[in-house]
This record gives C-alpha cells, sequence and structure tokens, in this order.
C-alpha cells in the first residue's frame, strides 16, 4: 500500500478543518444561547435584550434565554461571560459603563475588555435628555438654567449611580457651563426621579426613554439633548449643541460581546444575524418607540467603537479623580 504524500496528507488535513468550520457555522447555534444582561428586568439593557433576543430565537428555531444578573453596576454579569466557555452559547449584552467606563474608574476590574471578550456588534445607542422639575426650576432653556443657577446658593444633581455616564454628565455639564454642579447618587432612577419631583435635586440627565414618558405627560421638563442630532422620540426639544455647547454631546449604547476565543464562524454569523434583526423596519419602530436608536454594526466598527469610546470616557474619569473601588 502506497505511504501517502505530505502533499496529500496537508490536502487533507486542510479539507477537514474547512469542513469542520463549515459545520460549526451551519449547526450553529443548536441549542438555547444565554444572552446575560448586568441590569435588572425593566431596565433598558433588559429591554433591548429581549427584543432582540426574541428575533434571534425566531430566527434560530432555537431559545435565547435573557439571564438577567444585576450587581456592582454590570460587574458581575461581564465578569461571569468573560469566564465563560467560549462556544457562542454565552454572550453578554454589554454596555457603556461595563465596557468603556469601568476600565478607567475601577483600578482591580476582574475582567480585561480588550482581552476577554471578542465584540460582536454594537446593538443600539440612547442619547439623554437633561431634565428639570417645571414647578421647581423656572428655565425654559439651558441658558435660562444657567442665569438661574448664578443665583442659587448650591446646584445639586441626581445621578442614576456612581460611575454611570450620568454621573460623568454632570462634570461635562459643569465644565462646558461654567458651573459647579454637586452629583447626588441615588440607588435607582425611581429614587432619582423622586429627588427632582421633590426639589431637593434641580436636574438629571435621564435616558430618553425614560425621560419622554414624564416629558410628554408635562411632568418634567426637557432643556436639552446630548445627541448629535435632535431625537424622534422627542424632536422639539433641541440639542446642547443647537444651544451653543459642542463639548456636550455624548450618548450610552448597548452592544453583544462573547468570550475571547469565540471562534470566527460563529462572531460572523451572530453578527450577521444581528444586524439583520436590527435592520427590520418593524425592529427599528419598536426600539425607537422605546426611545433607542438601532445600530447594528460589523464587529470591526464596534471594536474600534469600543476603544474611542475608553479613552472619552477615561479622559471624564481622570478630570473628576473618582474611582468605583
Amino acid at each position: 500500500m502506497p505511504i501517502p504524500s505530505r502533499r496529500h496528507v496537508l490536502a487533507t488535513l486542510f479539507t477537514a478543518l474547512a469542513c469542520t468550520a463549515a459545520s460549526a457555522q451551519t449547526n450553529y447555534p443548536s441549542k438555547p444561547v444565554r444572552l446575560v444582561v448586568g441590569f435588572a428586568a425593566g431596565t433598558g439593557p433588559d429591554i433591548v435584550a429581549r427584543l432582540v433576543g426574541q428575533k434571534l430565537a425566531e430566527a434560530w428555531g432555537v431559545g435565547v434565554v435573557v439571564d438577567n444578573k444585576p450587581g456592582a453596576g454590570g460587574l458581575i454579569a461581564a465578569t461571569e461571560v468573560a469566564r465563560a466557555g467560549p462556544d457562542g452559547y454565552t454572550l453578554l449584552l454589554g454596555e457603556t459603563g461595563q465596557l468603556a467606563i469601568a476600565p478607567s474608574s475601577y483600578t482591580k476590574l476582574p475582567y480585561d475588555v480588550q482581552r476577554d471578550f471578542a465584540p460582536v456588534s454594537q446593538v443600539v445607542s440612547v442619547d439623554f435628555a437633561f431634565l428639570v422639575n417645571p414647578q421647581k426650576v423656572p428655565a425654559r432653556s439651558v441658558k435660562d438654567f444657567v442665569a438661574w443657577s448664578t443665583t442659587q446658593k448650591g446646584l445639586f444633581m441626581a445621578t442614576f449611580g456612581a460611575g454611570t455616564p450620568g454621573h460623568f454628565g454632570v462634570f461635562m455639564l459643569g465644565d462646558a457651563l461654567k458651573l459647579q454642579p454637586e452629583p447626588v447618587h441615588y440607588k435607582s432612577t425611581g429614587d432619582a426621579l423622586t429627588g427632582l419631583f421633590g426639589g431637593d435635586v434641580q436636574g438629571v440627565f435621564a435616558s430618553i426613554g425614560l425621560a419622554a414618558p414624564n416629558v410628554k405627560a408635562g411632568k418634567l421638563l426637557a432643556l436639552a439633548t446630548t445627541g448629535a442630532v435632535r431625537t424622534s422620540a422627542l424632536p422639539d426639544v433641541p440639542t446642547f449643541k443647537e444651544q451653543g455647547y459642542p463639548d456636550l454631546v455624548f450618548n450610552s449604547w448597548f452592544g453583544v460581546v462573547a468570550p475571547a476565543k469565540t471562534p470566527a464562524d460563529i462572531l460572523t454569523k451572530l453578527n450577521a444575524d444581528i444586524v439583520k434583526v436590527l435592520q427590520s423596519t418593524d425592529n427599528k419602530t419598536k426600539l425607537e418607540d422605546a426611545g433607542f436608536r438601532a445600530t447594528g454594526t460589523s464587529r470591526e466598527e464596534f471594536a474600534h467603537s469600543i476603544a474611542t469610546e475608553t479613552a472619552k470616557w477615561g479622559k471624564a474619569v481622570a478630570a473628576t479623580g473618582f474611582k468605583a473601588d
């Protein structure tokens, strides 16, 4: 029996590897996929995860289980996924705080964003609205607010937690408006809004999804939004940029990441399927109604965005001297 040549052996090996890769892509997912969220049910990340997860499950014919793991500003969930097996069956719907702010605000972060995660796709972005209680603050524009603030003994701004975009937004607001607001950290969005309604604080940065219902009901007034352009949820509210404050442009975002070393073919399929889900007119409308802007980026675009956002928020963290440890 002739001995196979080295060229023949290599050709056979490459063919086998190619077939294995193709089979992995064809068969994935063959069982339910777990999508971990670092925040409680009913929060923005949870809403997005359930909408996207439902549509992926319909496309795949297998379940997508949204697993809420709240705590430590999302760090518990992110750490769990970072340590999960790289097989595509455990994913994280991460957000700005976990993936772009935490690396600068924690000296001992239990995961390394660049080393431990493989970006799949940014899913949505969400702008913030600068809210005041019109019964307590007689301002109808940002310039009105600045003028009014100078007559007060102190300026207090609510946040939904230390180390969040809204927290550092307070410092950016002070820098841009030449004010010295004091952040007041609340445990929940409900507590923060209670403080705003009661006059304990004079303003807050709230996500558009949370802000819009209160603004439309006349309970709160939005003086500005933080996006580069106006949001469709509050089309009559001008941006900070429109009102002469171009440095106050920031938002938050959610995106899917997988454990590092997840096979490239699985990552490619995940990206393609997520982008397809987000391109649906029906899904876009549902997300916009909830205050989100569907993005659906490529893997490379999301990786670049994480790096850029990490540098941007890192400057904000350094300027405040904040440390979460």
